[in-house]
């Protein structure tokens, strides 16, 4: 194997999953509201928006850290530095739709509390991600390789599981509220990171 680039390029794919669910806090189709529920969607929206944005830094600065010159403490410390970027966005995301409240939908509060529930786990999943990191033996190129295999796992498993509850959250009136909402535009037209 040689060394910790191609580890981290595989780190970076499964960050890119990540960062895509951050962005489905951005609705589809628009149609005309509630005044309630458009004031609660601008304030997610609002608030989801910078917090997206730190995301996806943290995930560019990972996949800035995959060449062939980054030796394996660099990578560390960015890789330590992303996750607790993370953690602390999608903690801060679920502050924001607790403050928001419950939408003025069906289930409304359910919804809420589910969506909110699944942020502050995804947040602990990365703090924990980000423990592992430190954890990582950088004197040795061939185990830290492996134990960024396992962080590279793990993360993959986060990005594909967990955002049922966010998305059953945007459901409906919700996310048409939320397209119509230009924070929640911004954060989804940018840029997605690519994966490879």
């Amino acid at each position: 194997m040689e060394g910790t680039n191609p580890v981290n390029k595989k780190l970076a794919a499964a960050l890119s999953g990540g960062a895509v669910l951050v962005l489905a806090l951005s609705g589809c189709s628009s149609d005309d509201n509630s005044d309630k529920l458009n004031s609660w969607a601008k304030e997610v929206c609002d608030a989801v928006q910078p917090q997206a944005r730190k995301i996806e830094a943290a995930n560019a600065a990972i996949q800035k850290e995959t060449s062939d010159n980054s030796t394996p403490e660099d990578v560390q410390k960015t890789d330590s530095q992303a996750f607790q970027d993370m953690s602390d966005a999608y903690k801060a995301i679920g502050a924001a739709v607790t403050k928001a409240g419950a939408p003025d939908v069906d289930n409304g509060e359910t919804k809420q509390k589910n969506a909110v529930k699944e942020l502050n786990t995804i947040s602990a999943s990365y703090a924990s991600l980000q423990k592992q990191v430190d954890e990582l033996n950088t004197k040795d190129q061939a185990k830290f390789a492996d134990g960024l295999k396992d962080i590279a796992t793990a993360l993959d498993k986060l990005s594909t599981s967990g955002s049922d509850a966010l998305k059953t959250l945007e459901e409906g009136d919700v996310g048409k509220a939320m397209a119509q909402q230009e924070s929640c535009k911004s954060a989804s037209a940018s840029p997605s990171a690519t994966t490879g």
